[in-house]
């Protein structure tokens, strides 16, 4: 998994700005995902990447379409020192994995890395090391393996 390394104080309008909030399909926000901030991220994103933050990703506005615009342009996981705790709810509901982790200053762009969400580890195969992370809350596992809590709660029935 390819990495894109965003800094502290990431917002919703950074992710995908408000002008491009007239849709909710995934795909359609995933072209336009941090077109102000990375324009050429729509473009280069590739199924399986993985996006390293700083502190305080998905501050801001508490839209959904943020991750939604992730999840459409192949994210399988943030990986950040914090979220913003709508984001973190938002994003965990819709199904995009997130991970709390200081590794910010040990993992560069070029670095490929894999997550292990069951042993809460990172590994970054390009440095050749492991960073741990507490994993998730088993029902928050349930709700991301579920694809989030629509398809979680349709499993209920």
């Amino acid at each position: 998994m390819k990495t894109w390394k965003f800094g502290d104080n990431v917002d919703t309008d950074q992710i995908i700005p408000a002008e491009y909030l007239t849709t909710g399909d995934a795909k359609q926000l995933a072209a336009h995902a941090f077109a102000k901030v990375r324009p050429e991220f729509s473009e280069e994103v590739k199924e399986g990447d993985v996006i390293v933050a700083a502190d305080n990703f998905g501050c801001g506005s508490s839209r959904e379409h943020a991750p939604r615009a992730l999840i459409g342009a192949g994210i399988c996981c943030v990986v950040a020192k914090s979220f913003a705790r709508i984001f973190f709810r938002n994003s965990i509901n819709i199904g995009l994995p997130l991970v709390e982790a200081d590794v910010f200053g040990r993992i560069e762009e070029v670095d490929e890395i894999e997550v292990n969400f069951d042993k809460g580890v990172i590994i970054n195969l390009t440095k050749k090391e492991e960073y741990k992370f507490e994993p998730l809350p088993e029902f928050m596992q349930k709700l991301l393996d579920s694809g989030g809590l629509i398809p979680y709660i349709k499993k209920q029935k």
